[in-house]
């Protein structure tokens, strides 16, 4: 069900990248509404990793992920953290540390962009799958207390996004490029 609703947000932040000078401010705003989403996703799958890898029967018997997916999950993690990074730095500081930001920003969606379309397309007939069974189940505590950290990931990304627009940030594009 992570997945379910990171695959929307992402799509609707990708809406503010096609004319990100202008859609700066909901650019930004779905950004922080992303973070805890992609908090509970990093550490759902971290944990599902470190079982499946130290042995635990109930994991094992799941098996491992495809070989395609466990290659490039390395470079999703690396360049989805690079992406948040350097944007938060351009929402904290603007151009004050130089304008190398904007460009690693560039750089690190650009790995990220490719390496998460793979991931996304190997897991998006598996996840809507998943996620249609989870919400026409009735609701049994499990499935309650995963739709609960889900939604309450979104409440929070909303509650973050709100908490930020108090905050001017100073970043603001210049020359052709940005």
């Amino acid at each position: 069900m992570t997945g379910g609703l990171l695959f929307v947000l992402l799509a609707a932040i990708g809406v503010t990248v096609l004319s990100v000078r202008q859609l700066l401010p909901e650019h930004f705003a779905l950004g922080f509404v992303l973070i805890p989403p992609l908090v509970l996703k990093a550490s759902t799958t971290g944990y599902r990793f470190v079982r499946y890898y130290t042995a635990d029967p109930a994991y094992r018997l799941a098996g491992p992920p495809q070989l395609l997916m466990r290659l490039i999950a390395p470079i999703v993690v690396v360049s989805t953290f690079a992406v948040f990074i350097t944007g938060l730095e351009l929402w904290l500081f603007g151009l004050r540390f130089g304008s190398n930001w904007i460009e690693w920003h560039k750089l690190s969606f650009t790995v990220w962009l490719p390496a998460t379309g793979v991931h996304v397309l190997g897991h998006l007939r598996r996840t809507g799958e998943v996620a249609a069974g989870e919400l026409s189940i009735p609701a049994r505590k499990e499935a309650l207390t995963r739709r609960s950290w889900v939604v309450g990931s979104l409440i929070t990304g909303l509650v973050l996004a709100i908490a930020t627009l108090s905050y001017q940030s100073p970043f603001i594009f210049f020359g052709d490029g940005g």
